[in-house]
């Protein structure tokens, strides 16, 4: 509504009387009536600040001009000297101007005051109850297409094994059996769905809960996709979530710790790469993020991240409980120590360098063990300590060592595990240009380097061992194995233009990558579980090189395209290129 013309008549009668000398006092009431009341719609929302000092200096300007013509009207009049004029406004023009402008806004004021009362629930606490204000709902849904391509020079079915199917059968599977190869010659389409919902819960202040349900294999740590084609099955939902978080601020409103426990989002920075953790990883156990502004940038800036910003996280992860009779708990401990630097221009630079270490990882092989390069006993007989060291779950590339031999068949390898230690050290950068605002361009890298990794340590621990494996590779023995201290190291480099959200119709950004990931530079059972996938059980790893571009483009709001292209083909070992593309339809609420 034009709540301007009758508001400035009013300002405007106003100050115009309170500039002749012997205004009455009732227009000066007048006066102080209406700017309580412009002043009221301003905290109404019905008017903002910048209209109603508009409105009031209007009325300010009319009225000094009115002065001016009066008075030079009245200069260019002969007045005589024992004559005085006192302008004058009757009362009876006065109360008609009040009841005008009072019928005027009567009606539109109080229509605009009642829907914005009833939109926010003025006067009535008990419509909802105080709990509902403390639930945040949210979710996701992707639809995926997925088409996986062979290399056409591919090495024959036969030269790769799907070690997770194998140590999935408990050690009833040894390689000869049916589906523990690897496919390296046919390609496969396949429809994939993920769903995920979450509800965030605020306890009191800064003590909040957060809980998210997601479809995917509950033995699947790292995706969250559910493969169509189940007969019509239905599909299993899980909790991929589910954690307590307390944030401290300060009195500027920064974040300077912050403390979660529970199954929690990965609290380590990334970059957006996957070179050492999967997107969809969610960690279980306890970290703390405590963050230190290097330049005290005061009330001006609350709550912003302007400035030099300096972190530390640290936390320990409980990775593979011990059953029976063992004690060998696997563990995960990681700290990161970076810098958050968000600039004036809206640049931002991002840094981390952060350690892993992995505890009680490695295979242990049982004591009776024969000698003579034999494997060890069947599965069925070796002792509580050797199957823990068994991992639960795995992808593919890390070196590999039989921890007994299949049940029935002790000529081959029933059950495997890891050789090597896994101690990583990684780097992380960021760049976000916003020269081209709102299109960013960002660079980032990634470069991860196995610490743990010593060729000479698993040649004298499994020197009398047969059967074991290099990169995913079935190889003769261990003195014959292509050990490599090479294969420790894992980087990547990427670019990404455009939005830098695509939740919105007409927004997007493209982007592509190139990574190379040595056999036992990170642990492959995290790694990215896309990039050269093409096994029995469609699993990513390590021992892989290769690049992806892609791109997004916004429909409507909250629903996007996403496409890409991933290419990968493995560093050591027969030829075995994947090529998978991938076209995604997006919606989140």
């Amino acid at each position: 509504m034009d709540h301007k013309k009758p508001l400035i008549a009013l300002a405007l009668l106003c100050v115009a009387g309170l500039s002749q000398a012997g205004e009455k006092e009732e227009l000066l009431k007048l006066r102080n009536t209406t700017t309580s009341l412009i002043n009221q719609l301003v905290k109404q929302g019905i008017l903002t600040d910048k209209m109603a000092a508009e409105m009031i200096k209007q009325a300010e300007t009319d009225a000094n001009q009115q002065v001016a013509e009066a008075k030079q009207a009245t200069t260019k009049e002969a007045v005589p000297a024992d004559e005085v004029r006192v302008a004058y406004v009757p009362d009876f023009v006065k109360d008609q101007i009040r009841q005008q402008v009072r019928s005027e806004l009567k009606e539109e004021v109080v229509a605009d005051v009642m829907t914005k009362a009833k939109a926010e629930k003025w006067g009535l606490p008990g419509v909802l109850p105080d709990w509902v204000n403390r639930f945040k709902l949210s979710g996701d849904i992707r639809l995926r297409e997925q088409s996986t391509f062979m290399a056409s020079d591919n090495t024959p079915i036969g030269n790769y094994y799907d070690w997770p199917t194998i140590n999935g059968n408990n050690g009833g599977m040894y390689p000869s059996a049916a589906n523990s190869e690897v496919n390296t010659r046919s390609d496969r389409n396949q429809g994939r769905e993920r769903l995920r919902l979450g509800i965030d819960a605020n306890i009191v202040s800064g003590v909040d809960v957060g809980v998210r349900l997601a479809t995917g294999n509950i033995s699947n740590p790292i995706s969250t996709n559910q493969s169509m084609g189940n007969m019509g099955g239905r599909y299993t939902f899980n909790i991929d979530r589910a954690y307590l978080r307390y944030n401290a601020v300060d009195d500027t409103k920064f974040n300077w710790l912050t403390l979660m426990g529970g199954r929690t989002p990965n609290p380590f920075f990334t970059g957006s790469s996957e070179l050492v953790w999967d997107e969809d990883l969610s960690f279980e156990g306890a970290f703390g993020t405590i963050r230190h502004r290097l330049v005290d940038s005061g009330l001006s800036s609350a709550g912003e991240s302007k400035g030099p910003t300096v972190y530390a996280t640290a936390g320990i992860f409980p990775l593979q409980a011990s059953t029976g009779l063992s004690t060998r708990d696997k563990w995960l401990v990681g700290g990161q120590t970076g810098l958050d630097w968000g600039f004036a221009n809206q640049d931002s630079l991002k840094l981390g360098a952060a350690y892993f270490d992995y505890q009680n990882i490695t295979a242990k092989i049982d004591p009776l063990i024969s000698s003579g390069g034999a494997l060890p006993l069947s599965c069925n007989a070796v002792n509580a300590e050797s199957l823990q060291s068994v991992p639960m779950f795995m992808q593919s590339g890390n070196t590999l060592v039989p921890v007994c031999g299949a049940n029935g068949n002790s000529s081959y390898p029933g059950l495997m595990g890891l050789a090597s230690n896994y101690e990583i050290l990684n780097f992380n950068a960021l760049y976000d240009l916003a020269l081209f605002s709102p299109h960013h361009l960002k660079f980032s890298g990634d470069f991860a380097k196995n610490l743990g990794f010593n060729s000479n340590n698993i040649a004298r621990n499994y020197s009398n061992i047969y059967g074991m494996t290099y990169g995913g590779i079935a190889t003769a023995g261990i003195l014959n194995n292509p050990l490599s201290n090479a294969s420790t190291i894992g980087w990547q480099v990427k670019a990404e233009v455009g939005w830098p959200k695509v939740d919105v119709g007409g927004h997007w950004n493209v982007f592509s990558l190139y990574k190379q990931v040595g056999s036992d530079a990170v642990l492959d059972a995290y790694t990215d579980s896309d990039f050269h996938q093409g096994g029995a059980s469609n699993l990513g790893g390590t021992n892989v090189k290769g690049w992806v571009v892609g791109g997004s483009y916004g429909l409507i709001k909250n629903v996007w395209l996403t496409g890409k292209w991933l290419s990968g083909d493995v560093i050591t070992g027969p030829k075995y290129g994947v090529d998978l593309m991938q076209l995604d339809l997006n919606a989140h609420f």
